[in-house]
């Protein structure tokens, strides 16, 4: 409340301009823009064989994400949100993601939605490892992270408008709890989702309202595309679509075109995401902090035993 927020600090040296877009468009539904662009696959499928020859698996959507914490080290100002018309520079970095459920039947489809934490410091290494720890606890059948528990519970439309609305005002005002921050998957930096995955082009997915999302990312099916080559004759060409919904509100446009720009960049050299980048931008003071892990809150229980022993 009063600009004080769990997981962001109210940014006081913006833009006038930047700081009135949000009176002008209160919601991200009126702040959406929609960008498509198309990455590399031969530069990326080469990276990710070689490095599996080396006996590091990395996935096309590990390599996305590797390449966004990078740029978000870079250029902070894609790590911002608004909420209550204020803007905020966002104290975590995260991206959420849905991924299929191992129900052990083709027929029978069912999701799961996460949220993986970084370090603006990851490298590709990190960013693979983090990424391949949260979907092993999470697509086990029976897994029910924190989301899935809570839309159970809110089968039942009196509950959920009542549960609902009262978590848009806590929202709004600053007041959610923390655990309930880190726990929901709209309170996130990026949401990404793998189109590609189950057949389907990419899209330029809607940004909700609920939650402080404010970059929406999708993969869509390999295209193969004729052109012609500097010696004038025709190749075949593959590229992997990007569809990119932005809350242009919470920077200027040329930003995103740098955010944009660099994210094509390091995807188009990977090796370059194998080291930690020599700097990290953070905007007035502001650092990001990782929640603890499911061995860190292992071991703080076990300690807590010993001492009340």
């Amino acid at each position: 409340m009063f600009g004080r927020r769990a997981d962001g600090r109210v940014l006081k040296k913006i833009d006038p301009i930047i700081a009135l877009t949000p009176y002008l468009m209160p919601m991200r539904c009126d702040a959406q823009v929609f960008l498509n662009y198309k990455l590399d696959y031969e530069k990326m499928a080469r990276y990710i064989v070689e490095k599996g020859n080396e006996g590091n698996k990395f996935t096309f959507m590990e390599l996305i994400i590797a390449a966004f914490v990078r740029v978000a080290s870079e250029l902070p100002e894609v790590n911002r949100f608004v909420s209550n018309k204020r803007l905020y520079a966002r104290t975590q970095l995260a991206v959420s993601f849905a991924l299929l459920k191992d129900t052990g039947s083709a027929d029978q489809i069912e999701e799961n939605t996460v949220k993986c934490y970084f370090d603006p410091r990851d490298t590709i290494f990190d960013v693979a490892a983090r990424v391949s720890e949260m979907i092993q606890q999470n697509r086990r059948e029976e897994a029910d992270n924190s989301t899935m528990k809570v839309a159970k519970l809110l089968l039942r439309p009196i509950l959920a408008n009542t549960v609902v609305a009262l978590a848009r005002f806590l929202d709004r005002y600053g007041i959610m709890p923390k655990y309930i921050l880190d726990a929901s998957p709209f309170h996130t930096s990026m949401f990404l989702t793998n189109m590609g995955s189950i057949g389907m082009p990419a899209v330029n997915h809607h940004i909700y309202n609920f939650g402080t999302t404010t970059l929406f990312l999708s993969m869509g099916n390999i295209v193969r595309e004729t052109q012609v080559g500097p010696d004038g004759k025709a190749t075949r060409k593959r590229w992997l679509p990007i569809g990119i919904t932005a809350d242009e509100r919470i920077c200027a446009g040329a930003v995103y075109s740098k955010m944009v720009t660099r994210m094509i960049y390091y995807l188009s050299n990977p090796a370059l995401l194998e080291t930690p980048p020599e700097t990290v931008a953070f905007e007035e003071g502001n650092a990001y902090s990782l929640p603890p892990s499911k061995a860190d809150k292992k071991l703080k229980k076990q300690k807590q035993k010993e001492i009340s022993a």
